[in-house]
């Protein structure tokens, strides 16, 4: 399993999702299983997102095609941006564990 983490500043939280849940990048085509959409809790204005692929190739596939797309965007809808591709090396839900909440 590879996630493509992706991090950058927005000047507007909710405009920047609007467009994120548009899916201008094709998430479901170019094979993502599932994703997070992260925000700091110090940070309302900045944004993490992790993609997970089955295969390398659609990470990197994925991971031009929002450089090409941040190129259009950057300094409006966002600024700063970084993607890095990572490999999951071991994932784990320990038993007993609370539930987590949203909202803190």
């Amino acid at each position: 399993m590879f996630i493509l983490h992706i991090e950058h500043a927005v000047p507007d939280f909710a405009s920047w999702k609007r467009t994120f849940d548009a899916d201008p990048a094709g998430r479901q085509a170019a094979g993502v299983r599932r994703f997070r959409v992260l925000r700091p809790v110090d940070d309302a204005n900045f944004a993490v997102v992790d993609l997970e692929f089955g295969e390398r190739a659609g990470a990197e596939a994925m991971l031009e095609r929002l450089r090409r797309l941040w190129g259009r965007v950057e300094g409006t809808l966002i600024s700063g941006p970084r993607g890095r591709i990572l490999e999951v090396v071991e994932h784990a839900e320990l038993e007993g564990a609370r539930a987590a909440t949203s909202g803190g």
